[in-house]
């Protein structure tokens, strides 16, 4: 077992995210409620994000806190999530944005043809049997100039799970131009507490 954020995770098991899905943002850095919480969160975003208006799939996107935020800051929002609950309220959250949620496979979303300038993806790639094969699809589904905004960790402490920010760089350096590591453990304002394990974000641009 593991921990992302307090909701307990089973790495390897299927999660029952409809289930998950009503309480799901209670957490501070789920729903972004707390005023100084959300502002944390879109800092990061404008400066992970390009400054033009940029299409942007958000894998993944759970109830859609990021990709709200994206969309407030002028992007054009693709999200999918597996779970038809939390789709529902990521709709929900997005009505009246230029924005699309889709209820599909992060893993293999389904986006047809389409292709973006961001490939947003938070706490997700970490729980996928194959990421070196996800990565390179997701890798085809950007645009030439595009760029990676990948948010994960390294949760628990008896038997810690996620994906080292060494791991992750490894794995993408085959297939984008750069790759920068932000360390996110150290600001308490994105997780609404202090935590003392490895979170960070990794940019890469193709």
């Amino acid at each position: 077992m593991a921990y992302e954020g307090e909701h307990t995770v089973t790495a390897g098991a299927e999660t029952d995210w409809d289930a998950a899905a009503a309480a799901f943002d209670d957490e501070p850095d789920h729903g972004l409620r707390a005023p100084e919480v959300r502002a944390a969160w879109a800092a990061r975003m404008r400066s992970w994000l390009p400054g033009s208006p940029a299409d942007v799939l958000d894998l993944g996107c759970g109830t859609g806190s990021l990709s709200l935020l994206a969309a407030e800051q002028g992007h054009r929002i693709t999200g999918v999530d597996r779970s038809p609950a939390m789709v529902e309220r990521a709709r929900a959250k997005l009505a009246g944005r230029d924005a699309v949620v889709l209820c599909g496979d992060a893993a293999t979303p389904p986006v047809g043809e389409r292709r973006y300038d961001v490939v947003l993806v938070r706490h997700v790639l970490w729980t996928l049997p194959d990421p070196t094969r996800v990565l390179r699809h997701w890798r085809t589904l950007l645009r030439p100039e595009g760029r990676f905004v990948l948010v994960e960790g390294v949760w628990g402490t008896l038997a810690p799970v996620g994906i080292p920010a060494g791991r992750l760089t490894a794995l993408l350096e085959p297939l984008v131009r750069e790759v920068r590591v932000e360390r996110l453990s150290d600001d308490p304002l994105l997780w609404g507490k202090t935590v003392d394990d490895e979170r960070y974000a990794v940019l890469a641009t193709v």
